[in-house]
């Protein structure tokens, strides 16, 4: 049976994907400058495909466009960070709710919380983070739940990123996914949802402490 060849990425998605990985792994950090000649001599492109990846990763809310002062990784403050996971708050938890219910596979969270545990740097760990939480809530069996938390997703991880450099938290994080994990695999779904709401919720709170985000009781919904 003949293989089907992997697509080769375009440039622009090639330039976006590693721009967007040096980002959320703390390489480009809040506020620096990102000048198109450099990236484009960095990735040997022209401007093109790095003008056009910049425009998507302003859409998504991780690069700031200024008439003035040009493209800046976005910077993170208490205002972003609540924003962002207070539909965390309302949408994660319940979507992992529905994944548990519907007997949905979490072999990829399994996964990616093992990639987490064996990380060799903190650039592996953040992405492997991300997968884990991406893995949970997918397969809620609502493809639009899905999509509107993705829309998040970037953010989100910009948000953990900043304030991983400021003080790390990895080993808390890390037994708090296992406990995750462990409930939805057991098929407690309101359990699994109440553990990762207030997981979300913890985080943001030791982050940020000026955010308002407040975890709800645990007879409360999730």
């Amino acid at each position: 049976m003949t293989s089907v060849p992997t697509p080769i990425p375009s440039r622009t998605q090639f330039v976006l994907e590693e721009i967007k990985r040096r980002i959320l792994t703390g390489q480009l950090t809040p506020g620096q400058a990102l000048v198109e000649t450099e990236l484009a001599a960095q990735f040997g492109v022209s401007k093109t495909p790095v003008r056009e990846a910049l425009k998507t990763l302003a859409g998504t809310g991780l690069v700031v466009m200024n008439q003035y002062k040009g493209v800046t990784v976005r910077m993170v403050d208490a205002d972003m960070a609540r924003e962002v996971y207070d539909v965390r708050l309302l949408l994660e938890p319940e979507a992992l709710k529905r994944a548990v219910k519907r007997g949905a596979s979490l072999d990829a969270a399994r996964d990616a919380l093992t990639r987490a545990d064996a990380a060799g740097d903190t650039a592996e760990r953040s992405l492997a983070n991300r997968e884990f939480h991406r893995a949970l809530y997918l397969p809620c069996g609502n493809p639009l739940l899905g999509r509107m938390l993705d829309e998040v997703r970037d953010q989100a991880a910009l948000v953990s990123a900043v304030a991983w450099a400021a003080s790390p938290s990895w080993e808390r994080e890390a037994g708090e996914h296992r406990d995750i994990l462990r409930l939805a695999l057991e098929g407690d779904a309101d359990g699994a949802a109440r553990a990762l709401h207030a997981h979300i919720a913890s985080f943001v709170q030791r982050a940020f402490p000026d955010t308002g985000v407040e975890a709800q009781r645990e007879d409360g919904p999730a």
